[in-house]
Order: C-alpha cells, then sequence, then structure tokens
C-alpha cells in the first residue's frame, strides 16, 4: 500500500496529475472529499463508503466498493485485496471514471475505452480467476443500459447479448470441450460497441 499523504503539497498534486491525467484543482478537490469520508483521517476503510447517500440504493453498490480496495484498479502490477486506502490509492481508482478528453487521438480513445473495460471486468472478476460467468455478463449489460429506456428493451438486448457469448462460445470450444467463462478479450470484444468512455464517467 502507498504512502499516506494527510496534506499534498503541489510538487505532489504535480506528480499526482501527471500520473492520473486529472488537474491539480480537481485533486484538490478530491484531496477534501478523501477527508471528508475519512474524517480527516490518512486512510480510507470500507465502512467509510457507508456515509455516501448516492450509494445507498445502488443495485451494485458492493461491487463498486470493493473496486476501491482491489489493487488491480491501483495501476500497479499487483493483485488481491487491500482493508484500507491512501490518498493517491484512492484518486487512482476514482481516474477511472474520468471523462476523456476531446483532443484524444483513435489510438488514445481505444486505450482508454480499454482501461474502463478492464476496470468493469475486474469488479464483475470477483475471485480474480481471469473469466466472469455468463450470467455476470447479463449484470453488466443491464447496468450499462440501465438509464437507456424502459425494462422490456434493457432484458431483450441484454438477452441478445447472452444469445451471442453463446455462439461465439460454442464455435470456440472444441467439441467436447467445457466453456470456463468469458476472459477479458472476449469481455472487449463483446462491449466495445458500447460508449464506455462517457458511461464510465463522472464530472469532477
Amino acid at each position: 500500500m502507498g504512502v499516506g499523504l494527510s496534506l499534498p503539497g503541489r510538487p505532489v498534486y504535480a506528480d499526482m496529475a501527471e500520473k492520473t491525467g486529472f488537474s491539480c484543482h480537481q485533486i484538490s478537490v478530491l484531496h477534501k472529499r478523501f477527508k471528508q469520508l475519512s474524517q480527516s483521517k490518512d486512510t480510507l476503510r470500507k465502512e467509510d463508503f457507508e456515509a455516501i447517500p448516492d450509494l445507498a440504493w445502488n443495485p451494485i453498490r458492493t461491487e463498486i466498493i470493493t473496486a476501491f480496495f482491489d489493487r488491480r484498479n491501483f495501476r500497479q502490477s499487483a493483485v488481491g485485496k487491500v482493508d484500507e486506502i491512501v490518498f493517491e490509492e484512492f484518486l487512482q481508482v476514482m481516474s477511472h471514471f474520468r471523462p476523456p478528453r476531446l483532443s484524444l487521438t483513435k489510438e488514445q480513445r481505444e486505450s482508454v475505452k480499454r482501461e474502463k473495460l478492464r476496470f468493469l471486468f475486474n469488479m464483475h472478476d470477483t475471485d480474480n480467476d481471469g473469466t466472469i460467468t455468463t450470467e455476470e455478463y447479463r449484470c453488466v449489460v443491464e447496468e450499462l443500459l440501465s438509464h437507456n429506456g424502459p425494462q422490456e428493451k434493457t432484458s431483450y438486448i441484454a438477452d441478445a447479448a447472452m444469445m451471442e457469448v453463446a455462439n461465439t462460445a460454442e464455435e470456440q470450444m472444441e467439441p467436447g470441450g467445457f466453456f470456463a467463462g468469458i476472459t477479458f478479450e472476449h469481455f472487449y470484444k463483446l462491449l466495445s460497441g458500447f460508449d464506455i468512455e462517457h458511461k464510465m464517467s463522472l464530472r469532477f
């Protein structure tokens, strides 16, 4: 886990800005929010997220909170869960929700899409075995469509997405083979048509 940063200064902000893409002003605002949630402590624990009203009725509340304590989301080559996080780790997770800049090249936009989908994949690959089940994938599709129209339409598209998974899996499997689950590359291909860059974005 990182080093506690109780009072980040401008040089530290500049380093964090380079790593996360946030401006120094945005980092300052997020640091105030971090201190508010942690009650001015140097670390955040899962129970501190209980104070966020917007999460209270979110259907994937548990998955969102768990994502903040998943080492895979700290932009490091590490796996496993932690019990508490420091501000820099909080900032790294929040950076996955940063809206893409308008000036991005096609390659950069593709990189942003891949990064956000990796974060989404990690949220549902809870046992970190490199795959998610078809039912978990259905939940992902329903989440992405949750604000896009009536529930009947959402269910129809989700069912079509499941059919696509089944067809693709059948094509890739050997005769008598076993479908273990959806890998990240398969997940990325299946969801590449979603506007994930903006669906997974928050204004800071």
